[in-house]
């Protein structure tokens, strides 16, 4: 092998023991071993094994930081959501090795390359994303930076979480957390989906001759009708929501109107039943025969 192909065994062979052991449950005499060479040359290429560490987890960041980059260049804010989360998941998928390194618990030796630092680091351009359109919906574009934190961390935890299960696809668990992050609990549609736009993106890429400009009319115009339908969709299921609370609110007047109206009826049933008493007492007092 040649001094480059060494080393990208030795990157390679150590990826598979970091994510199988993690950093302090693999050797550099296991690292050498299992590239059938002898530890000088680890040595020689790493300077040790927090050297070859290091790369390791460099590497893997920029992977999955390029990929999220890459989502979030997205026109429109829900297309930049669905890709996003696409994108961790299809890292995860592909990459599972590298992610369960990123998870794991870091060593001094990765510096900067933390599962937190990588996690602050893509909220942070969420942080534009949301800012944006927190301005263009009247909310206040300085909580931006909370809520992309929020974000960022309930995809990388459900990440977590989908590593080990897999359980449903990528697409399907992609499609419930936008449906989460973009509606809320109010108003969650009980069978997501992601849009077009999104589920080309992510396609397997076939062989076709390049579309003509069109076909590239066409579809964006495809994409624009599919996001206003979207939009108008969310916009009536809160419509629907709000009329829902408003005949929840008036049934609640309704019933305290009512329930009042029982109280009067029963004061006044007692205060009658006092004022009979009362006077039924002052008659027996009256009635000589007694």
């Amino acid at each position: 092998m040649t001094g480059r192909e060494r080393r990208e065994q030795l990157i390679r062979i150590s990826r598979t023991l970091f994510a199988e052991k993690g950093f302090d449950g693999t050797s550099i005499e296991e690292i050498a071993a299992t590239a059938q060479v002898s530890k000088p040359v680890v040595y020689e290429h790493f300077g040790g094994k927090e050297g070859v560490y290091a790369v390791v987890v460099d590497r893997e960041m920029q992977k999955l930081l390029g990929m999220i980059t890459e989502a979030l260049a997205a026109a429109h804010s829900l297309i930049k959501l669905e890709r996003a989360a696409l994108a961790l998941l299809q890292y995860i998928e592909e990459s599972s090795e590298g992610f369960r390194i990123l998870v794991r618990d870091s060593h001094a030796a990765s510096g900067t390359g933390t599962f937190a630092s990588l996690i602050s680091e893509i909220a942070s351009q969420v942080e534009d994303v949301l800012a944006d359109e927190f301005s263009s919906r009247g909310y206040d574009p300085k909580l931006a930076p909370m809520y992309a934190q929020m974000l960022v961390g309930m995809v990388a935890l459900t990440g977590q979480w989908w590593l080990d299960v897999r359980k449903p696809g990528r697409e399907e668990v992609a499609s419930h957390l936008v449906n989460l992050a973009w509606n809320g609990l109010t108003g969650l549609n009980p069978q997501p989906a992601l849009t077009l736009a999104s589920r080309e993106a992510t396609a397997p890429k076939t062989a076709r001759p390049p579309a003509s400009e069109k076909e590239l009319r066409e579809l964006e115009k495809a994409r624009e009708k599919e996001l206003r339908e979207a939009e108008k969709a969310r916009v009536r299921e809160l419509k629907e929501a709000e009329k829902a609370r408003v005949r929840e609110l008036k049934e609640r007047e309704r019933l305290l109107r009512e329930a009042e109206k029982a109280r009067e009826r029963e004061d006044k049933i007692r205060q009658r039943e006092a004022r009979l008493a009362e006077r039924a007492a002052r008659l027996e007092q009256a009635d000589p025969t007694e």
